[in-house]
């Protein structure tokens, strides 16, 4: 059995102290602190979340072998062979204000740290003021700033141009920013590493802009805000979310029988859609619309529901914004993505 097949059982089997030892042992026995951290941890991480999604292990031991994994991490840093001394410069390591999934961030803080960086780790959910704050005490060389979750990109734009704006280059990485970084470049950060390797060598060679000309983000670098979609749809999302349901029980009686959960659940799948629709339109980019609403689709597939039930929200959505044209254009390009059924569904969206 491998290492990374080892850390694996023991995280699903919540055994931290077998966790540790799996990676203690690796260590003593030869292979690199970095090796660990990226080759045997973050693949493990990876796995979770696909385990997750496929209806595999639930939401508890999801978030049981997430917290064995950071706590490992921890343990990591304090083995001799982790100790550097920090000469290669400052670095400040943040999740976005909201991002709570920190692991992706803290991982890159050890590599940097392996690396001979002074880090700081200010960890999940920074709200921008306080990371500002935080620049102007420290000045650190640079931020890498981490963010996982697309419907989180605004906030990111935010930090990126104040952190730029208090004089400090911003490294941007974390799967919403894209596979290719395009949100990063669309969003003016100095630069973008598709994963730690890559983020810790561009900061040993120091951050260079991704864009030509000033690094400060000016507004009308995305014009197409000026229509106010984005904003109506944000500002509107519960009213959109309960006339969705309202639909919703209108078209189908039997919704009116749901238990609490099951209605609480289908609000919550109806309240990200909005979400993401509204990301999708301070972007204007269709691929993070229709991927969410196919990432969505196979979630639903694993719980056994069918996707097309995602078809009547989002045609109560295009009902509510028909004067909306950039929305429309995202709802038809979901509604394309899904493939819509021979017969009548009877299963309104609920997981």
């Amino acid at each position: 059995m491998t290492v990374r097949e080892q850390l694996w059982a023991a995280v699903i089997d919540g055994d931290e102290y077998l966790a540790a030892n799996v990676v203690l042992s690796a260590m003593d026995a030869g292979m690199e602190p970095e090796s660990v951290l990226l080759d045997v941890i973050a693949p493990v991480q990876r796995r979770i979340g696909t385990e997750w999604a496929a209806n595999k292990i639930t939401v508890a031991q999801e978030h049981a072998a997430t917290a064995i994994n950071d706590r490992v991490i921890a343990t990591l840093a304090h083995h001799p062979r982790c100790r550097r001394d920090a000469d290669a410069g400052r670095v400040t390591v943040a999740c976005d204000d909201g991002e709570w999934h920190a692991l992706p961030a803290r991982l890159l803080a050890e590599v940097l740290r392996l690396r001979g960086w002074q880090v700081d780790f200010l960890g999940a959910q920074v709200p921008t003021p306080h990371l500002i704050a935080h620049l102007h005490q420290h000045g650190p060389d640079a931020v890498a700033l981490s963010c996982s979750i697309p419907t989180h990109l605004p906030t990111a734009h935010a930090a990126i141009t104040a952190c730029q704006a208090a004089g400090v280059p911003v490294l941007a990485g974390g799967a919403a920013f894209g596979h290719d970084g395009r949100f990063a470049r669309k969003f003016g950060a100095d630069a973008w590493a598709p994963n730690a390797r890559a983020a810790a060598d561009l900061l040993s060679q120091g951050v260079r802009p991704l864009q030509t000309g000033c690094t400060h983000q000016p507004i009308d670098d995305l014009p197409h805000l000026a229509d106010q979609e984005y904003t109506m749809v944000r500002s509107n999302s519960a009213q959109l979310v309960r006339t969705a349901i309202d639909d919703l029980e209108e078209r189908y009686p039997a919704m009116h029988g749901y238990s609490d959960e099951q209605r609480q659940r289908t609000v919550e799948d109806i309240a990200h859609i909005v979400d993401f629709l509204a990301t999708a339109l301070y972007t204007d980019d269709d691929e993070l619309f229709t991927q969410f609403i196919g990432w969505t689709a196979e979630i639903l597939d694993a719980r056994d529901v069918p996707a097309e039930s995602l078809m009547p929200a989002l045609d109560s959505l295009a009902r509510q914004l028909p004067e909306f044209p950039r929305t429309q254009r995202l709802i038809t390009a979901a509604q394309a993505a899904i493939t819509r059924p021979t017969t009548p569904t009877t299963q309104p969206l609920t997981a």
